[in-house]
């Protein structure tokens, strides 16, 4: 236990974190929950109001994704929206913060800008852990949505990177035929000595012979002149941060099925997540000597 933080003040989320907090609390932390009042309990964890959490945790600590379009607080356990008050942001503009995607926080709160507010959603160490919740939810979201079977498919993962390669490993596993396109030639080295048969992602013309295609790449790929030259009965997953990497208006008028498949560790895996999160916050922590 952190010496200098005796209570954790969170704000929103779903059930990642009703599970951080379950997991700070067996650590010895007070946890006080903010925009969870559709709960009445949640066993031993304190359920109170946005500002009561805000004004007796030493840290606070938003979701993922933190705030949503309008700028209200990511709390889907939440009967309204929630909008941190300029009076609430006085109590926690000194207090170290934890959000996720910085940038889009701050553009809500443009107070919080000069407070200590650091994004455990850009570390290294959090991508890493978070890539295989990630790529074990959209294997299980594919086996819900696909007609088929994994093993026997033949599956294309666009990108390379901590989500890509963990994935294409899974879908090895299950027996998929798998293909891999990335736009470095190291990457490109590495797709063929892991036994996966390669592409160049910006050579890409046409997706045909797939049954299953995962988009790991947050830029526009599969753009309407591509989805005319995609097979009709493949499915798209769209696993990249918004705004995605699919034309979903274009395959929906060219009648393919494109998903889109968010947030995957706090949907398949919560318990996990939570934990990926509590261990990258607590690491922030040390690294700063609080």
């Amino acid at each position: 236990m952190i010496n200098s933080v005796k209570t954790i003040g969170i704000i929103g989320g779903d059930k990642r974190q009703l599970y951080l907090a379950d997991s700070f609390i067996k650590d010895g932390y007070k946890v006080i929950l903010g925009g969870f009042d559709s709960l009445k309990s949640v066993g031993e964890i304190a359920i109170s109001d946005v500002k009561s959490a805000l004004s007796y945790g030493d840290i606070i600590i938003f979701p993922l994704p933190s705030v949503r379009s309008d700028g209200s607080v990511n709390a889907p356990f939440s009967q309204g929206n929630i909008y941190i008050s300029d009076d609430e942001l006085e109590l926690i503009k000194s207090k170290p913060i934890f959000t996720s995607f910085r940038e889009k926080f701050i553009r809500a709160y443009p107070k919080l800008k000069s407070s200590p507010v650091f994004d455990y959603s850009s570390r290294e160490d959090f991508a890493i852990l978070n890539a295989v919740p990630t790529a074990e939810g959209a294997v299980q979201y594919a086996m819900s949505a696909y007609e088929g079977t994994i093993k026997g498919s033949n599956s294309l993962v666009t990108g390379f990177g901590r989500i890509g390669k963990v994935l294409s490993k899974m879908l090895k596993a299950l027996g998929s035929n798998v293909t891999v396109s990335a736009r470095s030639f190291e990457d490109l080295a590495y797709i063929n000595a892991l036994g996966y048969k390669a592409e160049n992602t910006e050579e890409l013309k046409s997706i045909r012979g797939y049954n299953l295609v995962f988009n790991t790449v947050p830029a526009m790929i599969f753009d309407e002149n591509l989805l005319k030259n995609t097979d009709r009965d493949t499915l798209i997953i769209d696993l990249a941060s918004l705004p995605g990497g699919v034309d979903f208006e274009a395959a929906r008028a060219l009648r393919i099925d494109a998903q889109r498949a968010l947030s995957l560790p706090g949907r398949c895996a919560p318990k996990t997540a939570a934990e990926i999160i509590k261990s990258t916050v607590l690491s922030i922590i040390k690294e700063v000597n609080w």
